[in-house]
């Protein structure tokens, strides 16, 4: 019996990533950390009078797609994320819901459920080990639904650039070529 050899044995660099935002470009810009969520299947049980099986379940749960990127000094990329999350909960007015959707850098497409422009589509580009696009992880119907504080101390001796973190939810994530083929 033969078994395939590996082909190309260059490990995969954490540092070798492009992250794309429809909706927010400007976090995308400055994004230093981004994650392939998790994925967990169900299990079902399956009683018998010795002992209880495990069986596969019938759904997938997606994790979260966590960024981290670094702030800029006039608050654009972050506030880019804040108006999102304040428009989705609007928490002052409807207006902020309203001026979510016609704000929104989006195309005519299908990003809209149900006629809202609050989604956003968004692609992780996986680089190569010589920094050469190899891959994406395409995100569908993204929305951030957490954004991490900025701490200001005036303590610090340091000088140590703000980050923040945002977490979104999305519908679906698939991993293909760059020609869009699944993997």
């Amino acid at each position: 019996m033969t078994r395939d050899q590996i082909e190309n044995r260059n490990f995969l660099s954490p540092t070798g990533f492009k992250f794309s935002l429809k909706r927010s470009p400007k976090v995308a810009f400055f994004c230093n950390q981004a994650n392939v969520p998790d994925l967990t299947l169900g299990v079902a049980i399956q009683p018998t009078f010795l002992k209880d099986i495990d069986t596969p379940g019938d759904k997938v749960v997606f994790g979260d797609l966590n960024l981290r990127f670094l702030v800029d000094e006039n608050l654009t990329n972050f506030m880019e994320i804040q108006n999102w999350i304040r428009g989705l909960g609007y928490p002052e007015s409807l207006k902020q819901f309203h001026d979510l959707e016609t704000g929104a850098v989006l195309p005519n497409t299908s990003y809209a459920k149900g006629g809202d422009n609050i989604y956003s589509d968004g692609t992780l580009q996986i680089l190569s080990s010589n920094l050469v696009a190899k891959f994406n992880v395409n995100f569908k119907d993204l929305f951030p639904y957490s954004l991490s504080t900025l701490t200001f101390d005036a303590t610090n001796t340091d000088i140590q650039y703000f980050t923040a973190d945002v977490s979104f939810k999305y519908t679906v994530y698939d991993i293909t070529t760059l020609g869009g083929t699944p993997l």
